[in-house]
């Protein structure tokens, strides 16, 4: 049986939950109704998710916190047990494992990746990222790496062949020396399950046209989008690839724009965890090539919104109308975060989705 993981789908544009494994989600605020990640938050929001059809169930890896009074982001789930969890309890989404290059070892990741494939009938998918905070890599001993995007290209072509028919292996590379290495079972999916990266800089760019299906790409306007696209597109090309391209959305769904212009203010300025937000900017600003440089100067409230992503803020048809333009500048699809994905996912499943119905976006 020929397995067809949900991102490749018949959706124009495909959707999915972002940072659900972690305290707050994306946002960075104080309100009282803020996500906790607890496992039953977890659960009640992946079954929303899987029941209206969302492709796919998005986890951020996160060891340290940004501090503030909440210690936003300290608490998280490890996400290949998430996944394999999510995985026993849903019967059509995909669940993705964000997995920091560095800190895991490809045999290891190879079969916990498998394992996750087949409890799920096919539908695991691998977030590779390579990491960027020092204070995370402290904790395990570990410093960043200089060739980050060359260890990682390394990474996968071992789990590759931990999935291949010539085994045992040898490997000799700059990175890993291996011997003898075997791994069973296979995952379901072949060759491999799907992948996908987020990255801003071109050598990140690089190694998704070389390595991954998906690339996760922000912008500050939707209009900046396509620049992004076209960027993606050409470096596939010269792979002799095609590269799907997502991006990131937080999401504030109300009935009229106001409710939603007043929720949006509330959350993420007048109670956000405002010594957070500082610290997390200014973490991302020096460490991480992952914004537009003058995005940290002119969006501090999507910073706290929803960790610097676009926002989506208005009523079903103004949430539509962006999507729509998003779509058009050739994104395929976005990952999604809520202030409370629980108490929000049932609204804008019930709302926002038969409006991108209607608009060509999805079939169901």
């Amino acid at each position: 049986m020929t397995i067809v993981h949900p991102l490749h789908g018949p959706n124009r544009f495909k959707l999915g939950v972002f940072s659900a494994n972690a305290d707050g989600g994306l946002a960075i605020t104080d309100v009282p109704e803020r996500w906790r990640a607890s496992w039953a938050d977890n659960l009640a929001a992946v079954k929303t998710a899987d029941q209206a059809g969302l492709e796919f169930f998005l986890p951020i890896a996160r060891w340290r916190g940004f501090g503030g009074k909440n210690h936003v982001r300290e608490w998280s789930f490890e996400t290949f047990t998430w996944a394999a969890g999510l995985a026993a309890v849903t019967q059509r989404i995909g669940l993705f494992m964000t997995v920091h290059v560095p800190l895991v070892h490809p045999v290891y990741a190879a079969k916990a990746l498998a394992t996750v494939d087949h409890i799920s009938g096919g539908r695991a998918g691998l977030n590779v990222v390579c990491g960027w905070n020092p204070q995370e890599f402290a904790m395990f001993g570990a410093k960043l790496n200089d060739d980050a995007y060359g260890q990682a290209a390394e990474w996968m072509e071992i789990i590759e062949r931990c999935y291949g028919d010539d085994q045992p292996f040898d490997f000799d590379g700059k990175h890993y020396a291996l011997k003898g290495v075997v791994s069973r079972p296979a995952s379901l999916q072949k060759p491999r399950p799907v992948t996908m990266n987020a990255a801003f800089g071109s050598p990140g760019r690089d190694f998704a046209a070389r390595k991954c299906d998906f690339l996760f790409s922000p912008f500050s306007n939707i209009e900046d989008g396509r620049k992004h696209v076209a960027d993606i597109r050409e470096r596939a090309a010269l792979q002799g690839r095609d590269v799907g391209i997502y991006t990131v959305c937080h999401v504030v769904a109300r009935e009229t724009q106001r409710e939603a212009d007043d929720y949006y203010e509330r959350y993420a300025v007048t109670e956000a965890d405002h010594a957070a937000v500082d610290n997390h900017m200014a973490q991302k600003k020096e460490f991480a090539n992952s914004h537009d440089k003058h995005a940290f100067d002119l969006y501090r409230k999507r910073f706290a919104g929803g960790a610097g992503s676009y926002p989506l803020v208005g009523t079903p048809e103004k949430i539509v109308e962006d999507l729509v333009r998003i779509s058009q500048e050739g994104y395929a699809g976005a990952a999604l975060s809520f202030v409370n994905y629980a108490d929000e996912l049932p609204f804008f499943c019930e709302r926002v989705l038969p409006l991108m119905k209607q608009a060509g976006l999805r079939v169901d």
